[in-house]
């Protein structure tokens, strides 16, 4: 049985445990990217959506750009996790799908943090015209 971990001495000679080299999964770093981009963006929703209630005040647009932020980052994130999920074995170790792999993930980090804060401030303007 191969051993995942070996011990290789630093230059004092104290051992330690290393980790052999891996290929990386691009399956599990996606959904992890996944993971915390909803973090970030539940956070950033949090916050835009309590600043537009105070400053529009009782109107119920704020609740709709909940509504619509919720509605609009699920769908992406499925696709997101969907299109990295179902890759073989052999796929997700590849090392050629780094540049689909960065593309995809600078994709989800600028939803992430952008939807939130364009749909919110569209959802002000909105109210702001109304008034």
């Amino acid at each position: 049985m191969v051993k995942a971990l070996h011990r290789t001495e630093d230059n004092k000679g104290h051992g330690h445990i290393a980790a052999e080299h891996r290929a990386r999964d691009w399956r599990k770093g996606m959904s992890d990217n996944v993971a915390y981009a909803l973090l970030v963006y539940t956070a950033l929703q949090i916050f835009v959506t309590v600043h537009a209630i105070k400053e529009v005040g009782s109107s119920i647009l704020p609740y709709l750009a909940l509504v619509a932020l919720v509605a609009g980052i699920i769908p992406a994130c499925r696709w997101f996790e969907k299109r990295w999920r179902d890759l073989s074995d052999e796929e997700a170790a590849d090392p050629s799908l780094a540049g689909a792999y960065r593309r995809d993930q600078v994709l989800l980090w600028v939803l992430a943090i952008c939807l939130p804060l364009v749909l919110t401030g569209l959802f002000m303007g909105i109210a702001a015209l109304a008034a």
